[in-house]
C-alpha cells in the first residue's frame, strides 16, 4: 500500500513537512536564512544540480515562502527573498540548529553560532513556555483536538466516552 502524502495527512507537522521538509529545501532555506537571494549563488553554495535547485525553488515560491524576482540589467539574473511566511520557518530553523549543534556536532563544535546583533551574545536556546513565559517540558503539556480537527483527531486526542482523556492525550514520556 502507498504511503499517502505528507500534505493528505491531517497534522500540522506533515503538512509543513510537505512544503520544507524535503532535503534541498532546508537547505535553500538555510542558505536564504544567511542572506543569500541569487539563484546562481545557491547552486555554487549548495553543489546542487539546476534542475532540482530550480524544482525546489519554484515549489518555495509557489507555497508563498520565498518571491522570485528579476534583477533589472543585463542576463537579468533571479533572486528570491523570503516572505513573512518564510521567515516564520525561522524559529523551527533554530530549534533544528540548536538540536543538531548539541546531539550531533556537539556544543565545541557547532559550525556556526546566531548572535544577537546589539550585544554579540550568542542566542538563548529556545523552549516550550507557557503563555505566562513559564518554560515547560513535555510532561508539562497534553495534546488536545484544535479547530480544524477531523474525527480522527477527536477520537485519537479527544475525551473518552466514559468523560477521562484519551490515553494519547498527554505527552507519553517514560523512564527507561
Amino acid at each position: 500500500m502507498q504511503t499517502p502524502p505528507f500534505e493528505d495527512q491531517p497534522c500540522s507537522v506533515a503538512q509543513a513537512l510537505g512544503e520544507i521538509g524535503e532535503r534541498w529545501t532546508l537547505l535553500i532555506l538555510r542558505e536564504a536564512f544567511f542572506g543569500m537571494q541569487r539563484f546562481t549563488d545557491f547552486q555554487a553554495r549548495l553543489g546542487v544540480a539546476r534542475n532540482i535547485l530550480t524544482a525546489r525553488l519554484n515549489k518555495l515560491v509557489a507555497t508563498g515562502i520565498l518571491t522570485r524576482n528579476v534583477a533589472p540589467g543585463r542576463g537579468n539574473p533571479r533572486f528570491y527573498r523570503l516572505t513573512e511566511k518564510g521567515r516564520d520557518v525561522l524559529p523551527a530553523f533554530i530549534a533544528l540548529m540548536q538540536w543538531g549543534d548539541r546531539w550531533i556536532a556537539g556544543e565545541a563544535k557547532a559550525p556556526v553560532r546566531v548572535v544577537d546583533t546589539a550585544t554579540g551574545e550568542e542566542i538563548a536556546r529556545l523552549r516550550v513556555c507557557a503563555r505566562d513565559g513559564r518554560p515547560l517540558v513535555a510532561r508539562e503539556m497534553r495534546v488536545v483536538p484544535g479547530p480544524g480537527a477531523d474525527v480522527s483527531i477527536h477520537r485519537r486526542f479527544g475525551a473518552t466516552a466514559s468523560g477521562g482523556e484519551a490515553p494519547e492525550a498527554a505527552f507519553a514520556f517514560r523512564r527507561g
